[in-house]
């Protein structure tokens, strides 16, 4: 973690100087998910581009910006576009913008993504709540010499998606007849998809929706002490076998946009009951 202390207050303090109020919501949009900053009063956008450290997404479907306003009766800070660890970044660089926001001062995290079924109950165009997940990405975010001053060396990973908006996001989507459930979530390099047996083990180990995003964020942002929330739009299915879609990207993103609506209202229901 080299000069990252100091990255994490070069960038935030560049932030500083461009926004007014506080915020203490991030939230982070997943593929084919960028339209919910369409809901925010927006009170200023800073490209990546223009953000010292900060990555730029490369993936079609993800956006490129920062987004500070308000949503929900709440003032929250955007990640229109996130970054993979198969798009060449480090697990330092893909989790960068988390640290950059608690240090701006939010406590909590919302994370919303695509991802692929694997549980008999699923239907493409559903929503999964997480409420746990199974980290099998090749890296760690937390390799490497920890600062202490960022977070314990060997943080606790029980209820890593606070159980409390678990329950508040479920009785949202039921309120709303919205098919939603809790499962786990399986994290995983990509940029493949996964082929039959590998859907098959990730169901097997007992997970019920795959994707390439996600566990790194949630693994440093209960490193730094932030409350998680997290939310998969399942694009599509991968097991069981009969209901498996011939997936690709483009099947993936026109799902999630299919499914937006239904994502926005949960999310911005649940910032509002806080």
């Amino acid at each position: 973690m080299e000069n990252l202390i100091e990255r994490i207050e070069a960038t935030a303090s560049f932030i500083k100087k461009r926004i007014t109020k506080e915020y203490k919501y991030g939230v982070i949009l997943g593929s084919g998910l960028g339209n919910l900053t369409r809901e925010i009063d927006i009170h200023v956008q800073l490209p990546y581009s223009e953000i010292p450290n900060f990555p730029v997404s490369t993936v079609q479907g993800h956006g490129g910006s920062l987004v500070f306003g308000e949503l929900g009766g709440k003032q929250v800070v955007a990640m229109s576009g996130r970054f993979h660890y198969y798009e060449g970044y480090s697990m330092q660089e893909v989790t960068f913008p988390i640290r950059v926001m608690k240090a701006l001062g939010i406590t909590h995290l919302f994370i919303s993504n695509a991802s692929g079924g694997m549980n008999e109950d699923y239907e493409v165009g559903d929503l999964m709540i997480i409420r746990d997940h199974i980290y099998l990405q090749p890296d760690h975010p937390l390799r490497g010499k920890n600062e202490e001053q960022l977070g314990p060396r060997f943080p606790n990973m029980n209820n890593a998606y606070n159980p409390e908006l678990v329950r508040r996001g479920m009785d949202i989507a039921l309120e709303h007849n919205t098919t939603c459930h809790a499962g786990v979530y399986v994290g995983v390099q990509g940029p493949t998809f996964e082929t039959p047996a590998e859907y098959r083990m990730f169901h097997l180990l007992g997970g019920d929706a795959v994707g390439m995003s996600t566990t790194p964020e949630v693994v440093v942002a209960r490193h730094c002490g932030l409350e998680v929330f997290a939310v998969s739009v399942i694009s599509d299915m991968g097991y069981p076998f009969e209901k498996a879609d011939e997936v690709s990207h483009e099947f993936v993103l026109q799902k999630a946009k299919e499914a937006e609506p239904k994502l926005t209202r949960l999310i911005i229901e649940l910032l509002a009951s806080l």
